[in-house]
């Protein structure tokens, strides 16, 4: 890789002015960054192509992270989607997961991406899908891991606990375990309210533990979310992390049956659930292969900075922008830049959804006015869609639409 690219992340996450204390775990956080972060991309598709409102003409630029939103959003027909990631190994992971879909039939693509847990994905691997790719994306499965394992033998011992969130993921679990709570207890619930008294009676308690609270007083103890030290300041406003973090896992745990919800299924039993019935991402539904990979090669994957890829493109060239919480990275001037960029490229009705660690939206007072009266923030529909949102870690959902 080259050095150029090797400081796409150090670039974009570390703040030139700043204290030397924060550069310091800005430095930090780029470094663990650096490494598989998401096997499973943690915004839900489902809301997302709800507010997006993705038409047969849409073009859309998204962020991959692990690669399940742009697959999915391919359920709802659009015309190209551009897949955009800083991090090589998101981009490895996009790939192989592209050849899965392709290459595989169900029960097979099932197991390699869906349990992924299973002996037989190696062989699958080596004869199914390791032919089909590139060199960089061989390289970097069939390489060494920081303990001298082979990448990819990940996919036999379950994927979703590998990464910075699934280890993340993994010390939460043995946090629970030493408060003697089984996190996955609660996915045998039967309702709603059934989920809401396991909540209550034994998760609840846990974050009133001086070694949780302790814990979380430490940006660097969210590296594993995924979340920046300039992002940790927003989510945590005026509360304390331990409580905005029970909050989040509250509407987790409470607001959506779990038979129904495969990012409880992932955050409480660390994988997907292998029963024919468990919830899944639409890309991942058997009903839905056909049609995903029919529309695969509509996918343009690209390991690149966001804003550099829009300002190469033609004006009015995408409609349907989807940004994650990326901007809860970024100085003002990135900001600036970046919506510069959204709003020449974008058509009419261009709908931009992100999401941010607060509530609020970012942008009033940190995007410059001219640019932002180009756009109007549906807070009805932005609402909605936070409201619907299953992976319940976000606090708030952003839809802006370009006015006419």
């Amino acid at each position: 890789m080259s050095t150029a690219r090797s400081n796409l992340i150090e670039n974009a996450v570390v703040r030139e002015e700043t204290s030397r204390k924060a550069k310091l775990l800005d430095k930090a956080f780029a470094l663990a960054f650096k490494g598989l972060v998401y096997a499973q991309i943690w915004e839900d598709p489902v809301a997302d192509m709800a507010a997006l409102r993705i038409a047969p003409d849409s073009r859309i630029i998204t962020i991959a992270s692990g690669g399940c939103n742009a697959l999915s959003y391919l359920t709802a027909d659009p015309a190209h989607i551009t897949v955009v990631d800083l991090n090589t190994a998101h981009i490895a992971l996009n790939r192989l997961k592209h050849a899965a879909v392709r290459h595989l039939d169900y029960a097979d693509l099932r197991r390699f991406i869906a349990e992924a847990d299973r002996p037989e994905n190696l062989a699958i691997y080596r004869h199914r899908l390791a032919p089909h790719l590139d060199d960089a994306t061989r390289r970097y499965w069939e390489g060494r891991d920081l303990v001298g394992r082979r990448r990819i033998g990940a996919f036999t011992r379950g994927v979703y606990r590998h990464g910075l969130l699934g280890g993340f993921i993994g010390a939460a679990h043995v946090i629970a375990r030493l408060h003697r709570v089984n996190p996955a207890e609660i996915l045998d619930a039967g309702s709603l309210e059934d989920q809401r008294r396991v909540f209550d009676e034994r998760f609840a308690p846990v974050f009133e533990r001086p070694l949780v609270r302790w814990l979380t007083k430490h940006p660097a103890s969210l590296f594993g979310l995924g979340i920046p030290p300039a992002q940790y300041d927003a989510l945590a406003g005026d509360q304390s992390m331990a409580d905005v973090l029970r909050a989040r896992l509250e509407k987790l745990a409470c607001h959506f049956p779990v038979n129904d919800n495969y990012f409880a299924w992932q955050a409480f039993s660390r994988g997907y659930g292998k029963d024919a019935k468990a919830p899944l991402p639409p890309y991942l539904q058997e009903a839905h292969l056909p049609a995903v990979r029919d529309r695969l090669d509509r996918l343009d994957l690209r390991h690149a900075n966001f804003t550099h890829v829009l300002a190469a493109a033609a004006d009015a060239s995408y409609d349907r922008y989807v940004l994650l919480d990326a901007q809860d990275w970024m100085t003002d001037a990135q900001l600036g830049e970046l919506w510069a960029q959204i709003t020449r490229t974008a058509r009419p009705g261009a709908r931009v959804l992100f999401r941010t660690a607060a509530e609020p939206s970012l942008l009033p007072g940190r995007v410059p006015q001219p640019i932002l009266d180009r756009w109007d923030y549906r807070a009805e529909e932005s609402e909605v869609a936070t409201r619907a949102d299953r992976s319940s870690i976000y606090g708030g959902v952003h839809l802006y639409v370009l006015r006419d």
